[in-house]
């Protein structure tokens, strides 16, 4: 009786092994840093397990051409995209340009608002502080905001005063923990930081346009193609929205 119970449960067992369904492979995303708070909430709302991996999107695209195991690649920037792009690293027919920004001076929650351009006393309003920005040469944030003070001939007197860091994310907290009066960041980072304000914004002439690229890593379009399919759906799109991002094609 005991050994005929024990094959009936073996059987079972079986049987529900042969018919749950195959549990979904993680999908690994790199991100630029300033999609974080966002992205964060999107992945929160997909129905798989989604690693997430943010840092500036010059770091991530070196990262996936020394082979780093990313599923999708997400950036602030369509130059760095380009270049994985002619480098054969990114799934064919898999990338679109998904979101836009805006780049704003930021400061402590209160500070007087400006108006930004050419008679802008910037370095007036540094003191004797920095002014925090991405690495102007190459993450998306800091070069859109290099381009954007040397528009307004704003960039010679301030070169000196700028303090230059790793992405978008760590200009904001610099700004944040009062380590810096001012920093040249994305409008939705200064939107997801209670202790900084956008005190204006930078003229979209200033700059080339902000957009955010995203695309599969070469081999892994099997992968990526659920969680790509997700980001362009309506509950994503409605959460980068919600954290002021412009949803492009809308």
């Amino acid at each position: 009786m005991r050994l005929t119970l024990r094959f009936i449960l073996r059987g079972v067992l079986f049987l529900v092994l042969l018919v749950r369904p195959a549990m979904a492979e993680p999908v690994t995303v790199f991100a630029a840093a300033s999609l974080k708070t966002a992205l964060d909430e999107v992945a929160g709302g997909y129905g798989g397990e989604v690693v997430l991996s943010y840092a500036g999107s010059s770091a991530l695209a070196r990262q996936v051409q020394l082979g780093a195991p990313a599923d999708v690649v997400f950036l602030a920037n369509t130059d760095w995209m380009d270049v994985l792009d002619s480098g054969g690293l990114i799934g064919p027919g898999t990338r679109g340009d998904l979101l836009g920004n805006r780049l704003v001076l930021a400061g402590p929650v209160g500070a007087a608002q400006v108006e930004i351009g050419p008679d802008l006393d910037l370095v007036g309003m540094l003191g004797e502080g920095r002014l925090a920005m991405a690495l102007v040469e190459a993450v998306p944030a800091g070069i859109y905001g290099k381009a954007a003070l040397e528009s307004l001939g704003l960039w010679a007197a301030v070169a000196p005063r700028v303090a230059q860091v790793d992405n978008v994310r760590a200009a904001l907290a610099l700004v944040s923990l009062g380590q810096v009066p001012l920093g040249i960041v994305y409008a939705t980072d200064a939107r997801a930081d209670p202790r900084v304000d956008a005190l204006g914004l930078f003229p979209e002439n200033s700059h080339p346009p902000i957009r955010y690229p995203v695309a599969a890593v070469a081999g892994r379009e099997a992968v990526a193609a659920p969680f790509l399919t997700y980001l362009q759906g309506p509950e994503a799109r409605a959460t980068f929205q919600a954290h002021g991002f412009a949803v492009l094609g809308d």
